[in-house]
């Protein structure tokens, strides 16, 4: 069977659309997407097509949290990014949880090991107990974070690791306090009554703390880069970057110390985001506190959420890998039957507005093109639209609609009856 055309045309029109008119073409190569910069002998970071499978996954504590993740390759060469999600920390420890993203760069070694054993190097020091002195959690989760580079830094050199480096982003809960835990440029937020009220800062080598201590360690920041090639200044691994062996770990050019804060919790908490910077390139902290939210009162599968909010970044023009936790609490936006008659009546709007727009090109003796329709809406005032998405999140009722309502304007094409033929 012939596939018809305007479903050929809404394949190589998505494409486009990825490609072009959310993006306006590739990042040029000196995108901070770009960790390490000229290397004459590195591949092209970025495939010719999109791989748009998801990982995902969800669960829930016995205390009361429910969780999910989604993650996505994207328009990478290689899935870097690696995660941690563990509910109920350790038989000690049952009643806290520990969530985390790890976004690996110049390879995955080391964010897979991270994500696998950074935990355990934390738990190792003895410093989180039931007692929770809130100074010696926090100094535990710094030499935690020592410790495992450390021994990272032996590895590599005995088992010929790869040049690879990680930013990690966490959120350790227990049940009086959050700690929240950065090192790079991945983010971590909270959401409180409907507000951000604490996020993660970036690790970025022009900050000026950053960029003084490259600066004591020999180093320069040129294009936003230590020494023009790493575009971030905090990480674990990157040992290129932590051979000057008369300085401490933290002194180095990329430290692995983490910044660790902590906030005491409220019955107002709603959720917490985990997310690498593949979703921060495309989305900022309150717009997608707003997303969430609202996606919250429409459905209760929090899997599917974080798969949109993936795929809203992906539509934004996100380039990275993409992955994102998000951990909800029981003051966390709950299904309203009002929210769901209003996104009824959104995507109803949304369907009358393609059919009209094919309509009109259709009267111009016309092929309806989905990227044309896609531009017209996002030039148009559509009320109701998801705060912090935009038209974009509303992809999947757009091309319905557009299949539904370009099958019906196509005009019927002449029909071989296997007649005779008329000279025999």
């Amino acid at each position: 069977m012939e596939v018809p055309s305007f479903l050929r045309q809404l394949v190589k029109e998505t494409e486009k659309m990825v490609t072009f008119f959310f993006k306006g073409g590739r990042r040029d190569s000196g995108s901070d997407d770009d960790y390490y910069e000229n290397d004459p002998d590195a591949c092209s970071p970025y495939l010719e097509r999109p791989i748009l499978a998801k990982d995902s996954a969800e669960g829930e504590s016995k205390w009361g949290i429910t969780y999910a993740m989604a993650s996505m390759q994207g328009w990478r060469a290689q899935m870097e990014d690696s995660h941690t999600c563990m509910p109920e920390m350790s038989d000690a420890l049952p009643d806290w949880s520990y969530f985390a993203v790890y976004d690996g760069h110049a390879g995955r070694t080391v964010a897979q090991y991270s994500s696998r054993h950074l935990l355990d190097f934390i738990l190792d020091t003895g410093c989180v107990t039931v007692e929770e002195d809130v100074e010696q959690v926090k100094d535990g989760i710094r030499e935690g974070f020592l410790a495992i580079d450390r021994h990272m830094h032996t590895l590599s050199r005995n088992e010929s690791w790869d040049h690879s480096g990680s930013t990690a982003a966490s959120v350790m809960i227990s049940p009086r306090n959050f700690y929240f835990i950065n090192c790079g440029d991945s983010r971590t937020f909270l959401c409180r009554d409907g507000h951000v009220v604490f996020y993660t800062e970036d690790h970025k080598p022009c900050n000026p703390r950053e960029k003084e201590r490259i600066q004591n360690a020999g180093g320069s920041v040129t294009l936003q880069r230590i020494n023009g090639s790493l575009a971030v200044s905090r990480a674990l691994g990157d040992f290129d970057f932590k051979e000057v062996e008369w300085r401490a770990q933290t002194e180095q050019l990329v430290s692995p110390e983490p910044e660790v804060y902590e906030l005491e919790r409220s019955p107002e908490d709603e959720f917490l985001v985990v997310a690498c910077d593949g979703v921060w390139d495309a989305i900022g902290n309150e717009d997608l506190c707003a997303f969430v939210r609202n996606r919250l009162h429409v459905c209760d599968d929090l899997r599917e959420i974080c798969s949109q909010v993936i795929d809203l970044c992906l539509y934004k023009g996100s380039l990275d890998n993409m992955t994102i936790i998000i951990i909800c609490f029981d003051g966390a936006p709950k299904v309203t039957q009002e929210a769901l008659q209003q996104e009824a009546e959104l995507e109803q709007l949304i369907e009358q507005k393609v059919a009209e727009i094919i309509h009109v090109i259709r009267s111009k003796d016309e092929e309806p093109d989905l990227l044309y329709v896609m531009k017209f809406l996002a030039s148009e005032p559509i009320p109701g639209l998801p705060p912090g998405g935009g038209v974009s999140c509303k992809r999947d009722c757009i091309i319905a609609a557009y299949q539904k309502y370009a099958a019906a304007f196509r005009p019927l094409e002449p029909m071989d009856t296997g007649g005779s033929d008329d000279s025999t």
